[in-house]
């Protein structure tokens, strides 16, 4: 089922019109969301990075926009799969009309729902892609539908036989990878990409640095990185809101170990299942 604006359609029934912004313009955003057992997991969170992007990008946020709303809204669009975790997508556009300038700040909503069945791979490969970079600044920090570099990076992928590609910044620092963040581990010290270079504000990303300062084995590092160091690494993994962490097992000729991503992954699922 699809939701749009509250009412609850078939896909086939459901008819967005020819003048969707989002579809012209890449003029919407999205949250990516996992339910699991039928909560929504970190919700909070995604709330209200989607408050901060919509007034970021001058979108007029409904008065019935609330935390409570929209979590209800969710779960009446998923409450049709019979399935302990679900991942949802939720989209949030301009009103249709005018050119590049909008007729309108005031928004429409999507929402789709369907079963996770996918598991983390055991082999996990990804590679740079080097042919686009991903500007830094504050616009590439937001959840936007226009998502062509990672579109052109997953073909590029797809046609060398990764699983994954790490996006770089104009200044050649590791930005991201096509879904998620990205963390890498040298000795007792776990580093990721400052959100000034460029990276998406990612909730896992977010929950996983809270979780590695109060950890009393690893040090967190906020800082640029560069592509040789993910060579020199003991350990890479990237996350998003439906893996929570995914090792990665081979960049280029290095292999990686998966000790360290394994024990914050149980760490996370924890924080999860309580939160």
């Amino acid at each position: 089922m699809i939701n749009y604006n509250g009412t609850l359609y078939s896909e086939s029934d459901l008819q967005l019109s020819h003048a969707n912004r989002a579809f012209k313009y890449g003029d919407g955003i999205f949250e990516t969301i996992k339910i699991q057992h039928n909560k929504v997991v970190f919700w909070e969170d995604h709330y209200f990075r989607l408050m901060a992007s919509m007034r970021m990008l001058r979108m007029k946020i409904p008065m019935e926009f609330t935390l409570e709303f929209l979590e209800n809204e969710i779960l009446k669009t998923a409450k049709h799969i019979d399935a302990n975790f679900i991942r949802v997508r939720l989209n949030v556009f301009r009103k249709d009309g005018g050119l590049y300038t909008p007729l309108t700040n005031e928004v429409d909503y999507l929402l789709e729902a369907a079963e996770i069945t996918s598991v983390p791979k055991q082999v996990y490969k990804v590679d740079l892609y080097k042919d686009f970079y991903n500007y830094s600044g504050l616009l590439s920090t937001v959840k936007t539908t226009n998502r062509m570099l990672n579109t052109l990076a997953g073909v590029f992928a797809k046609e060398n036989d990764f699983d994954n590609c790490v996006l770089l910044n104009e200044h050649k620092n590791v930005v991201e990878v096509l879904n998620g963040n990205i963390f890498i581990i040298k000795d007792n010290v776990i580093k990721t990409p400052p959100v000034s270079d460029g990276c998406i504000k990612g909730i896992i990303r977010k929950k996983l640095i809270e979780i590695i300062q109060k950890h009393p084995d690893y040090t967190l590092e906020e800082v640029s990185i560069s592509p040789f160091e993910i060579q020199k690494a003991d350990e890479v993994f990237i996350t998003n809101a439906i893996i929570g962490i995914q090792p990665v097992t081979n960049y280029r000729k290095k292999e990686f170990s998966v000790n360290v991503s394994t024990k914050l992954q149980n760490n996370l699922k924890l924080l999860q299942a309580t939160a």
